[in-house]
């Protein structure tokens, strides 16, 4: 049984990545997939309903060729084809059946498995919302699985073109980059996940600066907000970082595999791109926890100030009670209690202790 190997690789360009392109052709009946062919670069035609194992002869009959299968919805029947046109591993099969992973990379035999999640964020809900992707490259040909049914930008079938025509060309708009190999098209994609994160990232900073102006302003909501962004930051925090391990294996693999001089240097360029990304985040979780002690410490401060308070008023109101206190003991032998002006004098005692404590406190600026 062949043994997981990480290894890895990237480029750098802009975009979406949307379902149709010039050159897609839909799938069977029963299916979503679309297959598209690339010939020196270029985009061409693939005939109506063309099964993964058709793509696969396709690209294998001559140099110069690649098949891209993009699975927009992929389903058990779609697996199990791969699987069989492929030859895949019973173990990668079951990671493909499988979502919520991890950005990882693996190495089975001649194909190349990669897990990548990108991000968007929702300013409403303040949440980051993530859709993860299962890439599968061999020789000539490139499977893109997307598990959560989004795209990179989060759109589904109900928002996107249905034009072929005039869909977004994000994988396949290059054909420089594309003669380079199949693994230019993971390279755009992995730029792509990767751009994608700088809206997030600017979209939590916001929030964050929304965040200070709550904690100095006393808002008592303040803290389960931190606690809720500071989330969402770490689950960015968790796709980004293992996002720079693929990368860094993928940039392990260039001497081995034959990974053209050109896409090293765009996977150079996604990488540099993804350190900074990734450098953004951690900042964004520090300071978010600096934030949330900051709160801590206001919160503690404004409780010893209104327990200053309370402490002085009960002690302003004790000399009163105090004197009160002496005069309603009821035993016989009290001289003050004959007294015709006992009563004015035990008032007036009571009314300047208090004001004397009152004054003092203020003083000391505990009222």
């Amino acid at each position: 049984m062949p043994q997981r190997q990480h290894d890895g690789s990237t480029p750098r360009r802009g975009g979406l990545f949307r379902r149709g392109s010039v050159g897609a052709t839909p799938a069977a009946p029963g299916t979503t997939r679309r297959t598209t062919y690339v010939v020196d670069g270029r985009l061409t035609s693939a005939p109506p309903h063309t099964s993964i194992a058709d793509a696969l002869r396709f690209s294998q009959e001559e140099p110069g060729r690649i098949a891209l299968c993009l699975f927009p919805d992929p389903t058990v029947a779609d697996i199990a084809e791969l699987a069989d046109a492929w030859g895949l591993h019973p173990v990668l099969v079951e990671d493909l059946q499988v979502a919520g992973q991890r950005p990882k990379l693996e190495r089975y035999g001649d194909v190349l498995f990669l897990v990548v999640r990108s991000a968007r964020y929702v300013d409403e809900a303040e949440e980051v919302d993530f859709s993860e992707f299962h890439v599968l490259v061999r020789p000539n040909s490139v499977a893109v699985l997307c598990q959560d049914g989004r795209w990179v930008d989060g759109s589904d079938d109900a928002t996107l073109p249905r034009n072929a025509e005039t869909a977004d060309h994000t994988l396949l708009d290059d054909s420089e980059l594309l003669g380079l190999g199949p693994e230019a098209v993971v390279y755009r994609l992995l730029d792509v996940i990767v751009d994608g994160y700088t809206p997030v990232l600017r979209g939590l900073a916001i929030d964050r600066e929304q965040i200070e102006r709550q904690v100095f302003s006393g808002d008592a909501a303040v803290a389960e907000r931190i606690y809720r962004l500071s989330q969402e930051v770490i689950d960015l925090r968790h796709a980004t970082s293992s996002l720079v391990d693929v990368v860094a294996a993928l940039r392990k693999g260039f001497d081995r595999y034959g990974i053209p001089e050109a896409l090293q240097t765009y996977l150079q360029d996604v990488a540099d791109h993804l350190t900074l990304v990734d450098g953004r985040v951690s900042e964004l979780r520090d300071s978010l926890s600096q934030i949330l002690n900051v709160n801590a410490t206001l919160v503690s401060q404004r409780q010893n100030e209104d327990m200053k308070k309370i402490s002085g008023w009960a002690a302003i109101l004790f000399a009163p009670t105090l004197i009160a206190a002496v005069y309603g003991m009821n035993f016989d032998n009290m001289p003050e209690l004959h007294w015709a002006l006992g009563y004015p004098l035990a008032v007036g005692a009571m009314i300047a202790f208090a004001a004397g404590l009152y004054i003092t406190f203020k003083r000391k600026k505990w009222m």
